[in-house]
């Protein structure tokens, strides 16, 4: 998908968005400003959550993960954490929806 394709479809949809808002109701641009900015709180403390998740697992290895991965190459090991931390993140996702 190509920017100029994602650009096209945006706009439109925000717009849309915005004025179906301030339909429902008089304060549409406060209304708007407040789901982005929890949305922006909810993606931090999920940054943060996770952040926490990878040094809790860093710590409960028996063995060093930056030394496995980065100095001995062990690509086993780095696939596994990165589904470890897309699983985590499926779970943080799904708790900040509700």
């Amino acid at each position: 998908m190509s920017i100029e394709s994602i650009s096209g479809w945006v706009l439109p949809v925000t717009l849309a968005f915005a004025e179906e808002t301030a339909v429902l109701d008089g304060a549409a641009p406060v209304k708007l400003w407040m789901h982005l900015l929890a949305a922006v709180i909810f993606s931090l403390v999920g940054v943060a959550v996770l952040a926490v998740c990878f040094k809790l697992m860093n710590k409960l290895s028996p063995f060093s993960l930056k030394k496995e991965i980065e100095e001995d190459q062990n690509v086993a090991l780095a696939i596994i954490m990165g589904a470890v931390i897309i699983g985590m993140s499926i779970i943080i996702a799904a708790a900040i929806q509700g």
